[in-house]
């Protein structure tokens, strides 16, 4: 029998790829950076041989979807920064089982969800730069589920989450689950950016604060008031594709049941407007 081994929320800035590179960031981002290791470290440790990503820069409009693909390999240049990624070499193997197993256990729920194999499905950098770091510390097969949903409510990214658990568990997999996206996300206003230092600072104090509350909730097991938030706190905070992944790292971890005190292992830090961290949810 399979299980969910660890759990995490990260970060996936690409000012983390640029702060290995000579420039004004290089070395700025290392403690995020170190924040992967330490997750990856653990997962290796409990055993994990495939991460799940659900990931805020896929987007899709109707349906869900699974990059289950046998094999990732190639060279991915953002479309959104591609001053910031470039060429990134990836290579990286998948686990098509685990993913069309979690696609037929959210469709037994009644939630629309097509798993794909196609070579041309790149990954995108809400899984490449976890991956990036990640894979230095373990080696893991790779599971990519579209977390950006533009016309989906939070209920059915939460039955994607059971779904991801009850595949799992029918599996032999042990999974580190990765919910891949921000805190707060409000991206600086193009012409507010170079004026504010935009790559190291918050754009709203109101958000800055609610995200610093929503860390102390998570610290001290309080789940089950920040769920009740979660919709108004992705609206009104911009959370990124409206904290869909959020929603089924829930979902797999019980929802409002889930009493664990998380730990985060890199601080709070702002990037670019929005509100950045790693934070770990043991798995009860």
């Amino acid at each position: 029998m399979g299980e969910i081994v660890l759990a995490a929320k990260v970060t996936h800035v690409p000012t983390m790829l640029m702060s290995e590179q000579p420039g004004p960031v290089e070395g700025k981002r290392q403690p995020a950076i170190e924040g992967h290791y330490e997750i990856a470290r653990r997962a290796k440790a409990l055993g994990a041989t495939t991460i799940v990503v659900c990931d805020t820069h896929w987007v899709v409009n109707a349906g869900f979807h699974i990059n289950a693909n046998k094999r990732f390999e190639g060279l991915f240049t953002s479309n959104e920064f591609p001053h910031f990624i470039q060429n990134l070499p990836y290579s990286y193997q998948g686990n098509p089982e685990l993913g069309d197993a979690i696609a037929k256990a959210a469709m037994d729920k009644g939630t629309h969800t097509l798993s794909h194999h196609l070579d041309s499905l790149e990954l995108e950098y809400g899984t490449l730069v976890p991956m990036r770091f990640m894979s230095r510390e373990h080696e893991m097969k790779v599971v990519s589920v579209a977390a950006w949903c533009t016309v989906h409510d939070h209920a059915e990214s939460r039955s994607i989450g059971e779904a991801i658990r009850d595949a799992v568990e029918a599996s032999d997999e042990k999974v580190l689950l990765v919910a891949s996206g921000s805190l707060s996300h409000k991206i600086w206003a193009n012409k507010d950016y170079a004026a504010n230092n935009g790559t190291f600072t918050i754009s709203s104090e109101f958000n800055r604060q609610v995200d610093l509350h929503v860390l102390d909730m998570w610290k001290n097991g309080d789940h089950a008031t920040f769920l009740k938030m979660l919709p108004e706190y992705a609206e009104y905070c911009c959370g990124e594709g409206s904290m869909h992944d959020t929603a089924m790292l829930y979902g797999a971890l019980g929802w409002d049941n889930y009493a664990a005190k998380c730990e985060v292992v890199t601080e709070y830090f702002p990037s670019s407007g929005t509100g950045q961290t790693n934070v770990i949810f043991p798995v009860e």
